[in-house]
């Protein structure tokens, strides 16, 4: 009989278990950057929320917080640069160039990519708006390093990386995801997920300027012109002071329009929960939860939404839930501040019928003051 003496291979080291040092190349880098979304002139609300979770980051790690501006040679890219600082950032990086007037991939990609290669962050938020998703994605695939997206949770470790927290499993497990060997730790975070700092009067800092190495004639891309978009009943809901959803128990699409009376009536917005929009009974843009809007209102009115985590982790910001439901066990109870057991179609018509008699216009305009 023949045999053979083979010493076992060592045990397979999972990721979470391995050493979090990093290579000689990425020791150098500091600091705690934020993109300033800029766009038609508008600096976008959720870049001053990632200034405010910037700053306790960076007050944890000792470092700087910096906000990093792109934009055309114009008035308004240097607003973005004042609120920048007024929001809390210590300093400022500045691209202005005719071609980053427009989003395009390719000019902001080259701009942003070339500003951390030259002055090494290692920590880069974004938020995840339509430019910030497009944005993010493509400098992390060009520095080869990783990205969290749609965080829920930022925090720093003892050895001072970036733990970023996200939903997994269809929303039914939070997981927390570092970036062990690259630099910089990219993170997207959804707006109205952190909340809105207050403004300072700081004036303005230091701002570092820098040229994008590219000219129009490289870029593949073109803008032909700008189209606004005109639907009156576009969803805003991230920024509305009181709102009103429905879910599944409002039983038929006819009652929608129940809550969207009463979300009248008291001068709030309306949304839904996902099954609404599976149905067809509300638009994609009015859903809110975890592949929806993620909302912060002073007032929540949840009526026939069952609170699955998926639309939990979308509204759990609200100073105030009131959430309506005919199941006492509801998870949506687990989480709301006021509840009422009872069938919401009953429910609605009579707080219309209340608010409409309580309220006077300019009250109702204020409700959420």
């Amino acid at each position: 009989m023949l045999s053979t003496n083979r010493e076992s291979p060592p045990p397979a080291v999972g990721r979470a278990a391995m050493k979090k040092e990093l290579p000689d190349q990425f020791k150098d880098h500091r600091h705690v950057w934020v993109f300033i979304e800029l766009e038609r002139d508008q600096v976008h609300p959720v870049s001053f929320e990632l200034l405010g979770e910037g700053r306790k980051l960076a007050d944890k790690l000792g470092v700087q917080l910096a906000g990093v501006v792109l934009g055309p040679p114009e008035e308004a890219t240097w607003f973005a640069v004042a609120e920048a600082f007024a929001y809390g950032a210590d300093l400022a990086y500045l691209i202005e160039a005719p071609l980053l007037a427009d989003y395009r991939n390719e000019p902001f990609t080259k701009a942003l990519t070339d500003l951390v290669t030259n002055y090494k962050p290692e920590i880069l938020l974004l938020g995840a708006t339509t430019l910030g998703r497009d944005l993010a994605g493509s400098v992390a695939t060009t520095l080869l390093t990783g990205l969290t997206a749609d965080c829920t949770e930022l925090d720093v470790d003892a050895d001072g990386s970036l733990a970023a927290t996200r939903p997994t499993f269809g929303g039914s497990l939070l997981c927390t995801i570092y970036t062990l060997n690259c630099r910089p730790q990219m993170a997207t975070v959804r707006p109205r997920v952190m909340a809105m700092p207050p403004r300072g009067n700081n004036k303005i800092g230091r701002v570092i300027r820098h040229k994008v190495s590219m000219i129009e004639e490289e870029i593949v891309t073109k803008v032909l012109g700008f189209l606004s978009d005109g639907q009156s009943e576009t969803a805003n809901l991230a920024y509305a002071d009181v709102v009103v959803a429905g879910g599944l128990g409002l039983g038929a699409v006819e009652n929608v329009k129940l809550m969207k009376k009463l979300a009248r009536t008291i001068g709030a917005d309306y949304g839904c929960s996902r099954p609404l929009v599976q149905k067809g009974w509300m638009p994609a843009d009015r859903q809110i939860g975890q592949t929806g809007k993620t909302i912060r209102p002073k007032l929540y009115i949840a009526a026939g939404i069952s609170g699955a985590i998926q639309h939990r982790v979308g509204v759990e910001g609200a100073d105030l839930i009131l959430a309506i439901n005919t199941d006492p066990n509801a998870p949506i109870f687990d989480f709301a501040h006021l509840g009422v057991v009872t069938d919401a179609i009953r429910l609605l018509p009579s707080l219309t019928e209340l608010f409409t008699h309580r309220l006077s216009p300019h009250s109702r305009d204020k409700l959420a003051n």
